[in-house]
């Protein structure tokens, strides 16, 4: 079976999650937060390279405050004990998304966290915090404009490859394959660009119910597409 190097996953359905079993929504957020270790275990000894997870994205600021601040604080939280997490498997942590709109506490946790992982050459894990993929590429583009101004780039210079070194997955190849859990179909703003040539799979569980198996028939439903590039004839 063909192990895709790369795995993108839309964590959906834990407040869906808790409200089924008459729990308040945060119990399914705590409950979440304890699968990704289960889920980051799985996709490594499948043989995923990189696995990025969709954790808080920059339009969940508009849910209610109470729910807001109790996720950032689990966030939080689970960044903290990452560390040891991270040490123990041997894993690289990366945050991906507007770390600016975070508080200076929690972008520090993320500082030492990547820091702490850097050298470690097993799975590489990219949480999405604070992501929207539409923000992203605006922060690039005016980041990529800072550097024309400066001399730094020329015109002619911009190609697809020299704008993807300004998005936050720079050094990051592509997802093979993008995984929404609960049903949902829709990518909900998350690497839009990134997820140009990537396959779909939409998992009817929601995100606390995703465990190794769930993540095997991605897989299996990802070895039955016919993927070819580069010809007119992709899409036939």
């Amino acid at each position: 079976m063909k192990i895709p190097k790369h795995v993108a996953i839309i964590l959906d359905g834990n407040g869906r999650w808790a409200k089924s079993k008459g729990m308040p929504r945060n119990y399914g957020h705590t409950v979440g937060a304890k699968n990704v270790e289960t889920v980051c275990k799985a996709a490594h000894e499948m043989g995923i390279e990189y696995l990025t997870l969709y954790a808080f994205s920059t339009e969940n600021w508009s849910r209610p405050s109470g729910e807001v601040e109790a996720l950032m604080k689990l966030l939080e939280s689970y960044l903290k004990n990452c560390i040891k997490t991270a040490d123990k498997n041997n894993m690289r942590v990366r945050v991906i998304g507007d770390k600016s709109g975070l508080s200076p506490r929690f972008q520090e946790q993320i500082a030492l966290l990547e820091e702490a992982s850097a050298k470690n050459d097993g799975l590489n894990l990219q949480i999405a915090i604070n992501y929207g993929s539409r923000d992203e590429m605006i922060r690039a583009v005016r980041r990529m404009a800072e550097d024309l101004n400066d001399g730094v780039l020329v015109r002619d210079q911009i190609s697809e490859e020299v704008l993807e070194r300004y998005l936050d997955t720079a050094g990051i190849p592509d997802p093979d394959l993008l995984i929404r859990t609960s049903g949902e179909q829709r990518l909900s703003n998350f690497l839009l660009w990134q997820l140009a040539y990537s396959e779909f799979y939409f998992a009817s569980v929601p995100w606390p119910d995703f465990h190794a198996e769930e993540l095997k028939e991605a897989i299996e439903a990802y070895n039955k597409r016919d993927r070819r590039f580069g010809s007119l004839s992709e899409d036939a």
